[in-house]
């Protein structure tokens, strides 16, 4: 069964690039557009890893980091940060919050794919 990856950004564009770019990697990909969706996704479809966007219209990446680490079931769940922003002090704010990596845009969907098999294994299928 492929690892599930669930892009959370409010940018239509930016979902549909990463989700292209992983399902042709192999990976099963779902979607939210703000951070309460993106808590029922996570609790719903209990992804492998999450790729999360900081400036999002409800509850902001950071507080989703928060939120995602004080829950004992999803504690340890990966989470990469894509974020415009690009500041050593975001930076550093969101790998202090729990993330594993943090990938500013724009990106290179290759570099990104590759980051996320480095965090997952290599395991797609």
């Amino acid at each position: 069964m492929p690892a599930k990856i669930l892009t959370v950004d409010d940018e239509p564009d930016v979902l549909e690039l990463i989700r292209f770019h992983l399902a042709k990697a192999g990976y099963q990909v779902v979607q939210a557009a703000n951070g309460r969706q993106a808590l029922e996704m996570i609790r719903d479809e209990k992804p492998d890893l999450v790729l999360l966007d900081l400036m999002l219209p409800d509850i902001d990446g950071f507080g989703i980091c928060e939120l995602l680490r004080r829950n004992p079931e999803t504690a340890s769940l990966p989470i990469v940060i894509v974020s415009a922003w690009g500041t050593p002090d975001s930076k550093s704010l969101g790998l202090e919050l729990g993330a594993l990596d943090y990938v500013t845009k724009p990106f290179s969907p290759r570099v990104l794919v590759d980051r996320i098999q480095g965090l997952l294994g290599r395991r797609v299928a």
